[in-house]
């Protein structure tokens, strides 16, 4: 008898291409022994649906109100020409164009404006993504006070919000708003060729067209649910992953020949990894109160719900990080941003440290602060200096432009990763979500970037507090929409990271940051436990406990039965070896987790962890140390 997988590998599923060339795409995957079918985009592909947006951009070009015009691609272009001629004359629209700012966003795009008789201003060359693009902005033109439109057919939310920031009035077009003939095309390519037929993106123009097409018409999560889809080169799978579409393998994008022979020789582990991720969504993904859940029992879940475990849990915060040299690897190739926006390589980062540390739990690899994007910031890592915020958050009319979370689409990014990294895990491994909380949350927006006194944040908290609130709220709305989002993408646990909080007094703490803790909390799911983590001052325990949280984060500052006994043995706690213990030796680190663990008293109910994430510097032998000091030392 033979098995689905037996029949993929004799019989290997076709490709599906879309692209604007795709006959000379097809040819190199022919070279590289693939089979390959065509889906070519053409304008007579897609209908063109009358709008409101797009004609009132019409309206204002003609009146001389938009000082600059963005298009990004030339199909989009060739589309918006013929909605502008439908209803005013071509000539006058031409003219109107050359009046303006005239920007290109594509070599393709010079071509058919020099075919109409226009001359770009600018014309943006192989720029990597939307950061480099509003880099390259911002150097060419004056930004501040400007109306620029963009030709763009979904979601460019980075590059409008750091516009935005900048003091840009956009105005976003989309021709493309429906196509629903072409996205027939590729629901029937791939639907008749099989659940494993690979859709490949080319280019940023297909993923546009791929993407306009699907969710226009509704059949992303149905078209492309057991399909698989390559991307080529990062920018291709930013755009796909920002507008929603899982990114199952990513080339390295240097050439047609090179990514068709990457394609080649990873087709087989490409299906076998979509192969588990279907697999394993019937069991791993089950609802966190399933008794019969692979996880449900695992010594992890157990500690968080007080109940006796045959030995003590651990796992560490930044488990999968700098100390590794495997994560080096990666991040050699690939910037922080970039690769938290890769669902696939996210998963394989933790995967990869759960296995070589031998730890009992996953936690997402992300950051705490992509969910302020959407909401309005315009974040960059920068190298030093970490992340900085260049449009911080300062007074009243400041929160205005804040954007509470209405769902998760400009984040989908991060469920993906819970999803991916949820099918890549053994199936009773738990995982855990998490978020920052409001506070840290909230300093960030408004110092702008790391902080040692926090004195814009708690000028604006001590000094405005109605706009205080207003922040906290927007923020506590949008976290649980974040953290509901990853329960729901497989997440069997949450955390909440409160980095910043102990700088904080306990009237303070309890005045201006516990009821918006205690609220995302009472509106998360009560079968999915809670950890809320704080650090730097052991007096705000109380408080934290207050927050009905079902696991108390506790730092190093403060001894573990001390602290236990403050927040309630009712509760489990979870931490607090000294992150310097792991820059000793072996037998150091054992000694030091024996005290931890004495103090923990084989009361049920405690997960090892550090008082806070894993040193860079840390030998990744003396992590691998600790684990097994802790399994050792708690068996009972």
């Amino acid at each position: 008898m033979t098995n689905e997988s037996d029949n993929v590998r004799k019989s290997p599923p076709t490709l599906v291409i879309v692209h604007d060339d795709a006959q000379r795409w097809s040819r190199e995957f022919e070279l590289a022994g693939l089979e390959a079918s065509c889906i070519e985009l053409e304008p007579s592909n897609v209908s063109l649906v009358c709008h409101r947006k797009l004609a009132d951009f019409i309206g204002e070009l003609l009146t001389g109100r938009i000082d600059a015009v963005l298009l990004m691609t030339s199909l989009g272009t060739e589309l918006l020409r013929a909605r502008a001629i439908e209803t005013t004359d071509e000539t006058r629209f031409l003219n109107a164009l050359q009046d303006c700012q005239l920007i290109s966003g594509s070599s393709a795009t010079t071509k058919l404006l020099q075919e109409w008789g226009l001359a770009p201003t600018l014309e943006a060359r192989k720029l990597s993504g939307w950061r480099s693009t509003l880099q390259w902005l911002e150097s060419e033109i004056e930004l501040s006070n400007k109306r620029i439109a963009i030709e763009s057919t979904l979601q460019d939310s980075g590059l409008i919000a750091g516009l935005e920031s900048r003091g840009v009035r956009v105005r976003k077009m989309a021709p493309l708003e429906s196509q629903q003939e072409l996205a027939g095309r590729i629901d029937a390519a791939l639907s008749s060729r099989g659940r494993d037929t690979i859709l490949v993106v080319p280019s940023v123009g297909a993923a546009r067209a791929v993407c306009g097409t699907l969710v226009a018409a509704h059949l992303t999560k149905e078209t492309l649910g057991h399909h698989i889809v390559v991307a080529f080169g990062k920018d291709v799978a930013d755009y796909l992953l920002q507008n929603g579409i899982d990114v199952n393998f990513t080339t390295d994008g240097e050439s047609q020949v090179s990514a068709a022979k990457q394609l080649a020789s990873n087709r087989e582990t490409i299906i076998a990894r979509k192969q588990n991720f279907l697999m394993n969504m019937s069991g791993p993904n089950a609802p966190a109160n399933d008794t019969n859940a692979p996880w449900y029992n695992s010594p992890f879940m157990k500690a968080c719900r007080g109940e006796p475990t045959d030995v003590t849990p651990v796992w560490m915060m930044r488990q999968a990080g700098r100390y590794m040299s495997e994560y080096r690897e990666v991040r050699e190739k690939i910037s922080f941003l970039d690769l938290c926006a890769n669902p696939q390589l996210c998963s394989e980062v933790m995967c990869t440290a759960v296995d070589r540390l031998g730890v009992d739990v996953a936690i997402i690899f992300s950051d705490l602060l992509p969910i302020l994007v959407p909401m309005g910031c315009d974040l960059e890592f920068v190298k030093g200096d970490g992340p900085v915020i260049h449009n911080p958050v300062r007074s009243a009319a400041d929160i205005d432009r804040i954007k509470p979370l209405e769902s998760n689409d400009e984040l989908q990014f991060v469920m993906d990763t819970v999803t991916q990294t949820r099918a890549d895990l053994p199936a009773d491994m738990p995982l855990i979500g998490f978020s920052g909380a409001p506070f840290t949350l909230a300093s960030y927006m408004i110092e702008g970037g790391g902080s040692r006194n926090y004195a814009h944040a708690k000028a604006l908290m001590f000094g405005d507090q109605g706009a205080w609130n207003e922040l906290m709220q927007r923020l506590t709305d949008s976290i649980v929409i974040y953290l509901k989002g990853q329960i729901e993408a497989g997440a069997q646990c949450v955390q909440l990271f409160d980095s910043w909080a102990g700088c904080l007094n306990v009237q303070h703490y309890r005045d201006y940051v516990l009821p918006f803790v205690q609220q995302i909390i009472q509106r998360l799911p009560e079968e999915v436990p809670v950890i809320n983590f704080g650090t730097g001052n052991p007096a705000l325990l109380p408080l934290y406990a207050d927050t009905k949280a079902s696991v108390i984060g506790i730092d190093w500052r403060v001894r573990l039965d001390e602290a236990w006994e403050t927040v309630g043995h009712d509760r489990a706690v979870q931490g607090n070896l000294d992150p310097t213990i792991l820059l000793t030796d072996p037998k150091t680190i054992r000694a030091h987790v024996k005290v931890v663990l004495d103090q923990a008293a084989g009361r049920p109910g405690h997960i090892f962890n550090l008082g806070h994430g894993i040193l860079p510097q840390t030998p990744v032998d003396n992590a691998i140390a600790l684990v097994d000091a802790v399994h050792e030392l708690s068996q009972r």
